[in-house]
């Protein structure tokens, strides 16, 4: 489908698989312009088949995060910070602090690059709204069990990172939110994941479609309601 003139800019981060990959699909099938972006996107061959502009992006690399910056000219409207890495890994007594800085690099560095680098863009754009897909795994009150350190402690990160810039953007009105996707069919949620990743990201979508300012610095579950932090 072709992006009408009512259309918003989605700018997302990785897209090869999974949830970046739905969020890709349903955007753009509905008539959104979407900027996707990934690692490798000679290798995304699902993502080729959709109608979007395809980006290469490593949020890990402040040279390929700002060189993606000088490509784009246009406003977004919606930045979706997807991209990811995480395992179950070993326990906190064996867990090498290097398996650690990556998570970071990736989960919680990576959004920082990137907002930073298309703050002007979302400046120019209509709904001036960040979404961080985060994890139930990153909230510290909900953190019974351990496992998944690394993970879970990037994560957390990452949503003090939206706390952080949702207050310091509420006075240009942008609505900032973390939504965690719920436990989902993907390379990492594994196959025994009771939601699809079509499911998973048409209820976030329809969470989005709707925040409003008054959403801003919240955590929400994929069907809108609040994750303790």
């Amino acid at each position: 489908m072709k992006p009408d003139d009512d259309a918003f800019t989605y700018l997302i981060t990785g897209t090869n698989r999974g949830i970046g990959l739905e969020f890709a699909r349903q955007l753009s099938e509905r008539g959104e312009r979407v900027i996707a972006t990934a690692r490798k996107p000679e290798k995304a061959k699902e993502l080729a088949k959709l109608n979007l502009r395809v980006e290469a992006l490593d949020v890990a690399d402040g040279e390929s995060v700002a060189s993606l910056a000088r490509r784009l000219d246009e406003p977004i409207d919606v930045l979706i910070h997807n991209a990811a890495v995480g395992s179950a890994g070993p326990g906190i007594d064996r867990i090498l602090p290097e398996d650690v800085e990556r998570a970071f690099q990736v989960n919680a560095l990576g959004p920082l690059r990137v907002t930073q680098a298309l703050l002007p863009r979302l400046r120019a754009g209509q709904r001036k709204t960040i979404v961080a897909i985060t994890s139930g795994l990153g909230s510290i009150s909900g953190n019974q069990d351990g496992g998944w350190s690394a993970y879970r402690i990037s994560k957390a990160a990452l949503n003090q990172l939206v706390r952080t810039i949702a207050a310091e953007l509420s006075g240009e009105k942008f609505i900032c939110v973390a939504i965690s996707p719920g436990w989902v069919r993907t390379d990492m949620g594994g196959s025994g994941a009771p939601l699809s990743p079509e499911e998973s990201v048409r209820s976030m979508l329809h969470v989005i479609d709707r925040l409003r300012p008054s959403d801003n610095g919240r955590f929400l579950d994929r069907s809108g309601k609040d994750v303790p932090w």
